[in-house]
Protein backbone atom coordinates (compact mmCIF):
# COMPACT_ATOMS: atom_id res chain seq x y z
CA UNK A 1 0.00 0.00 0.00
CA UNK A 2 1.15 3.49 -0.70
CA UNK A 3 0.89 6.64 1.33
CA UNK A 4 1.13 9.67 -0.94
CA UNK A 5 0.69 11.07 -4.43
CA UNK A 6 3.82 9.81 -6.18
CA UNK A 7 3.48 6.21 -5.06
CA UNK A 8 5.72 3.46 -6.40
CA UNK A 9 2.90 1.73 -8.27
CA UNK A 10 1.56 4.83 -9.98
CA UNK A 11 5.01 5.75 -11.30
CA UNK A 12 6.79 2.55 -12.30
CA UNK A 13 10.45 2.12 -12.94
CA UNK A 14 11.58 0.62 -16.21
CA UNK A 15 10.60 -3.01 -16.58
CA UNK A 16 13.28 -5.39 -15.49
CA UNK A 17 15.77 -5.84 -18.32
CA UNK A 18 17.62 -8.85 -16.96
CA UNK A 19 15.75 -10.86 -14.36
CA UNK A 20 18.64 -13.24 -13.74
CA UNK A 21 17.61 -16.71 -12.71
CA UNK A 22 13.86 -17.18 -12.68
CA UNK A 23 11.94 -19.95 -11.00
CA UNK A 24 9.04 -20.91 -8.75
CA UNK A 25 8.72 -22.03 -5.16
CA UNK A 26 5.69 -23.81 -3.76
CA UNK A 27 4.15 -22.23 -0.69
CA UNK A 28 2.63 -24.23 2.17
CA UNK A 29 -0.87 -24.15 0.65
CA UNK A 30 0.39 -25.32 -2.76
CA UNK A 31 0.48 -21.89 -4.43
CA UNK A 32 3.34 -21.44 -6.90
CA UNK A 33 5.24 -18.21 -6.30
CA UNK A 34 7.38 -16.84 -9.14
CA UNK A 35 10.72 -15.27 -8.30
CA UNK A 36 13.87 -13.87 -9.89
CA UNK A 37 17.38 -14.02 -8.47
CA UNK A 38 20.35 -11.78 -9.32
CA UNK A 39 23.72 -11.02 -7.77
CA UNK A 40 25.90 -12.85 -5.30
CA UNK A 41 26.42 -12.76 -1.56
CA UNK A 42 24.05 -13.13 1.41
CA UNK A 43 20.42 -13.68 0.35
CA UNK A 44 18.08 -10.69 0.42
CA UNK A 45 14.38 -10.83 -0.43
CA UNK A 46 12.49 -7.71 -1.58
CA UNK A 47 8.75 -7.51 -0.83
CA UNK A 48 6.65 -5.14 -2.97
CA UNK A 49 3.86 -2.83 -1.94
CA UNK A 50 0.38 -2.55 -3.45
CA UNK A 51 -0.04 -3.02 -7.21
CA UNK A 52 3.66 -3.72 -7.80
CA UNK A 53 5.41 -6.88 -8.93
CA UNK A 54 8.71 -7.90 -10.52
CA UNK A 55 8.07 -6.14 -13.84
CA UNK A 56 6.31 -3.06 -12.46
CA UNK A 57 7.57 -0.88 -9.66
CA UNK A 58 10.87 -0.14 -7.93
CA UNK A 59 12.02 -3.69 -7.14
CA UNK A 60 13.87 -4.26 -10.42
CA UNK A 61 16.12 -1.22 -10.20
CA UNK A 62 16.66 -1.81 -6.51
CA UNK A 63 17.70 -5.41 -7.15
CA UNK A 64 20.23 -4.26 -9.75
CA UNK A 65 21.69 -1.72 -7.31
CA UNK A 66 21.98 -4.34 -4.54
CA UNK A 67 23.21 -7.23 -6.69
CA UNK A 68 26.94 -6.47 -6.20
CA UNK A 69 26.47 -7.07 -2.47
CA UNK A 70 23.67 -9.65 -2.13
CA UNK A 71 21.91 -12.49 -3.87
CA UNK A 72 18.70 -10.53 -4.40
CA UNK A 73 15.36 -12.27 -4.73
CA UNK A 74 12.39 -10.36 -6.13
CA UNK A 75 9.06 -12.11 -6.48
CA UNK A 76 5.46 -11.68 -7.54
CA UNK A 77 3.25 -11.64 -4.48
CA UNK A 78 0.41 -14.13 -4.80
CA UNK A 79 -2.17 -13.16 -7.38
CA UNK A 80 0.27 -10.91 -9.26
CA UNK A 81 2.44 -11.37 -12.32
CA UNK A 82 3.44 -15.01 -12.80
CA UNK A 83 2.48 -16.21 -9.32
CA UNK A 84 -0.57 -18.27 -8.60
CA UNK A 85 -3.31 -17.58 -6.10
CA UNK A 86 -5.30 -19.71 -3.70
CA UNK A 87 -8.30 -18.37 -1.82
CA UNK A 88 -9.53 -17.32 0.55
CA UNK A 89 -6.90 -14.71 1.31
CA UNK A 90 -5.15 -14.69 4.67
CA UNK A 91 -2.10 -12.67 5.71
CA UNK A 92 -0.65 -15.89 7.08
CA UNK A 93 -0.49 -17.30 3.54
CA UNK A 94 1.71 -14.40 2.43
CA UNK A 95 3.98 -15.03 5.39
CA UNK A 96 4.23 -18.64 4.23
CA UNK A 97 5.17 -17.41 0.75
CA UNK A 98 8.07 -15.47 2.26
CA UNK A 99 9.07 -18.53 4.29
CA UNK A 100 9.11 -20.63 1.10
CA UNK A 101 11.36 -18.08 -0.60
CA UNK A 102 13.71 -18.06 2.39
CA UNK A 103 13.86 -21.84 2.14
CA UNK A 104 14.82 -21.58 -1.53
CA UNK A 105 17.46 -18.98 -0.62
CA UNK A 106 19.17 -21.36 1.80
CA UNK A 107 17.20 -21.20 5.03
CA UNK A 108 17.91 -17.66 6.23
CA UNK A 109 17.80 -14.26 4.53
CA UNK A 110 17.58 -10.52 4.96
CA UNK A 111 14.16 -9.00 4.17
CA UNK A 112 13.31 -5.58 2.78
CA UNK A 113 9.71 -4.47 2.33
CA UNK A 114 8.26 -1.32 0.78
CA UNK A 115 5.00 0.29 1.89
CA UNK A 116 2.44 -2.47 2.60
CA UNK A 117 5.24 -4.91 1.77
CA UNK A 118 7.10 -3.41 4.71
CA UNK A 119 4.13 -4.08 6.97
CA UNK A 120 4.12 -7.65 5.67
CA UNK A 121 7.84 -8.01 6.40
CA UNK A 122 7.35 -6.88 10.00
CA UNK A 123 4.53 -9.39 10.34
CA UNK A 124 6.61 -12.20 8.85
CA UNK A 125 9.50 -11.54 11.24
CA UNK A 126 7.04 -11.33 14.14
CA UNK A 127 5.66 -14.73 13.14
CA UNK A 128 9.09 -16.30 13.18
CA UNK A 129 10.42 -16.60 9.64
CA UNK A 130 14.20 -17.12 9.84
CA UNK A 131 15.82 -13.77 9.08
CA UNK A 132 19.15 -12.20 9.91
CA UNK A 133 18.10 -8.55 9.53
CA UNK A 134 15.08 -6.79 8.07
CA UNK A 135 14.22 -3.31 6.83
CA UNK A 136 10.92 -1.52 6.25
CA UNK A 137 10.36 1.49 3.98
CA UNK A 138 7.37 3.54 5.13
CA UNK A 139 4.79 1.11 6.40
CA UNK A 140 1.53 2.99 5.65
CA UNK A 141 0.16 3.35 9.15
CA UNK A 142 -1.96 6.15 10.61
CA UNK A 143 -1.09 6.40 14.29
CA UNK A 144 -2.28 9.88 15.28
CA UNK A 145 -4.51 12.78 14.23
CA UNK A 146 -2.25 14.06 11.43
CA UNK A 147 -4.41 12.21 8.91
CA UNK A 148 -7.97 10.93 8.99
CA UNK A 149 -8.18 7.18 9.60
CA UNK A 150 -9.42 4.75 6.99
CA UNK A 151 -13.20 4.68 6.78
CA UNK A 152 -14.64 1.42 8.03
CA UNK A 153 -16.44 0.74 4.75
CA UNK A 154 -13.46 1.43 2.48
CA UNK A 155 -12.11 -2.16 2.17
CA UNK A 156 -15.63 -3.40 1.36
CA UNK A 157 -16.03 -0.75 -1.35
CA UNK A 158 -12.77 -1.80 -3.00
CA UNK A 159 -13.66 -5.48 -2.71
CA UNK A 160 -17.08 -4.86 -4.21
CA UNK A 161 -15.57 -3.04 -7.19
CA UNK A 162 -13.22 -5.98 -7.77
CA UNK A 163 -16.00 -8.55 -7.41
CA UNK A 164 -18.12 -6.69 -9.96
CA UNK A 165 -15.29 -6.57 -12.47
CA UNK A 166 -14.77 -2.81 -12.08
CA UNK A 167 -11.00 -3.01 -11.72
CA UNK A 168 -10.46 0.56 -12.89
CA UNK A 169 -12.85 1.79 -10.22
CA UNK A 170 -10.99 -0.22 -7.59
CA UNK A 171 -7.69 1.38 -8.59
CA UNK A 172 -9.30 4.84 -8.61
CA UNK A 173 -10.70 4.30 -5.12
CA UNK A 174 -7.24 3.35 -3.95
CA UNK A 175 -5.58 6.30 -5.68
CA UNK A 176 -8.09 8.69 -4.14
CA UNK A 177 -7.48 7.21 -0.71
CA UNK A 178 -3.69 7.57 -0.85
CA UNK A 179 -4.00 11.16 -2.04
CA UNK A 180 -3.34 11.06 -5.77
CA UNK A 181 -4.81 14.22 -7.37
CA UNK A 182 -7.89 13.43 -9.43
CA UNK A 183 -6.36 15.03 -12.52
CA UNK A 184 -3.36 12.69 -12.26
CA UNK A 185 -5.61 9.65 -11.97
CA UNK A 186 -7.70 10.85 -14.93
CA UNK A 187 -4.60 11.21 -17.11
CA UNK A 188 -3.24 7.84 -16.00
CA UNK A 189 -6.42 6.09 -17.15
CA UNK A 190 -5.45 6.76 -20.78
CA UNK A 191 -1.79 5.76 -20.44
CA UNK A 192 -0.17 2.28 -20.78
CA UNK A 193 0.66 1.92 -17.05
CA UNK A 194 -3.06 1.89 -16.24
CA UNK A 195 -3.39 -1.59 -17.76
CA UNK A 196 -0.63 -2.81 -15.48
CA UNK A 197 -2.40 -1.36 -12.45
CA UNK A 198 -5.79 -2.82 -13.33
CA UNK A 199 -4.20 -6.20 -14.07
CA UNK A 200 -3.43 -6.60 -10.35
CA UNK A 201 -6.33 -4.55 -8.94
CA UNK A 202 -7.90 -7.73 -7.59
CA UNK A 203 -5.06 -7.92 -5.05
CA UNK A 204 -5.84 -4.54 -3.47
CA UNK A 205 -8.10 -6.15 -0.83
CA UNK A 206 -5.09 -8.26 0.18
CA UNK A 207 -3.00 -5.17 0.91
CA UNK A 208 -5.88 -3.60 2.81
CA UNK A 209 -6.05 -6.77 4.92
CA UNK A 210 -2.33 -6.43 5.67
CA UNK A 211 -2.47 -2.77 6.75
CA UNK A 212 -6.09 -2.24 7.84
CA UNK A 213 -5.54 -2.66 11.57
CA UNK A 214 -2.87 0.05 11.47
CA UNK A 215 -4.99 2.68 9.69
CA UNK A 216 -7.20 3.63 12.65
CA UNK A 217 -5.47 6.77 13.88
CA UNK A 218 -4.11 5.21 17.06
CA UNK A 219 -0.67 3.75 17.83
CA UNK A 220 -0.32 -0.04 17.59
CA UNK A 221 -0.12 -1.96 20.86
CA UNK A 222 3.38 -1.87 22.31
CA UNK A 223 3.67 -5.66 22.05
CA UNK A 224 2.15 -5.96 18.55
CA UNK A 225 5.44 -7.15 17.02
CA UNK A 226 6.95 -8.68 20.15
CA UNK A 227 8.15 -11.69 18.18
CA UNK A 228 10.19 -9.63 15.70
CA UNK A 229 13.45 -9.96 17.59
CA UNK A 230 15.87 -9.66 14.66
CA UNK A 231 17.67 -6.34 14.13
CA UNK A 232 15.45 -4.02 12.12
CA UNK A 233 15.67 -0.74 10.25
CA UNK A 234 12.64 1.48 9.68
CA UNK A 235 13.08 4.06 6.91
CA UNK A 236 11.07 7.27 6.49
CA UNK A 237 11.25 9.88 3.76
CA UNK A 238 12.11 13.35 5.03
CA UNK A 239 9.64 14.93 2.59
CA UNK A 240 6.83 12.46 3.29
CA UNK A 241 3.69 13.67 5.08
CA UNK A 242 3.77 14.02 8.85
CA UNK A 243 1.49 11.04 9.35
CA UNK A 244 3.90 8.71 7.52
CA UNK A 245 6.99 9.97 9.33
CA UNK A 246 5.19 9.75 12.68
CA UNK A 247 4.09 6.22 11.83
CA UNK A 248 7.65 5.08 11.13
CA UNK A 249 8.80 6.49 14.45
CA UNK A 250 6.00 4.56 16.17
CA UNK A 251 6.90 1.36 14.32
CA UNK A 252 10.58 1.68 15.23
CA UNK A 253 9.62 2.10 18.89
CA UNK A 254 7.27 -0.89 18.81
CA UNK A 255 9.74 -3.31 17.22
CA UNK A 256 11.97 -4.99 19.82
CA UNK A 257 15.31 -4.23 18.14
CA UNK A 258 14.88 -1.55 15.49
CA UNK A 259 16.26 1.85 14.61
CA UNK A 260 14.76 4.72 12.62
CA UNK A 261 16.45 6.27 9.58
CA UNK A 262 15.04 9.42 7.92
CA UNK A 263 16.21 9.99 4.35
CA UNK A 264 16.43 13.71 3.69
CA UNK A 265 14.58 14.85 0.59
CA UNK A 266 12.89 11.49 -0.03
CA UNK A 267 9.21 10.64 -0.34
CA UNK A 268 7.17 7.44 -0.33
CA UNK A 269 8.57 6.64 -3.79
CA UNK A 270 11.58 4.37 -3.31
CA UNK A 271 14.62 5.52 -5.28
CA UNK A 272 17.27 2.85 -5.71
CA UNK A 273 20.23 5.23 -5.85
CA UNK A 274 19.32 6.66 -2.42
CA UNK A 275 17.90 3.61 -0.68
CA UNK A 276 20.38 0.94 -1.79
CA UNK A 277 23.42 2.40 0.04
CA UNK A 278 21.40 2.62 3.26
CA UNK A 279 20.40 -1.03 2.95
CA UNK A 280 23.95 -2.13 2.13
CA UNK A 281 25.28 -0.39 5.23
CA UNK A 282 22.63 -1.88 7.49
CA UNK A 283 22.65 -5.42 6.14
CA UNK A 284 26.45 -5.71 6.11
CA UNK A 285 27.09 -4.55 9.66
Amino acid sequence: MTGQVRDDAARPSAEIKGRGKMGHVTSADGTRIAYSRVGSGPPLIIVDGALCHRAFGPAGQLAEALAPHFTVHTYDRRGRGDSGDTGPYDVAREVEDIAALIGEAGGRAHLFGMSSGGTLVAEAVHRGVPVDRFAVYESPMIVDGTRAPMRADFPARVERAVAEGRRGDAVKLFMDYVGTPKIVTAVMRVTPPWKKLTAVAHTLPNDLAVVGEFQRGTPPPVDRWAGAKAPGLVIAGGKSPDYLRNAQAALARALPDAELKVLDGQTHMVKARVTAPVLVEFFTR
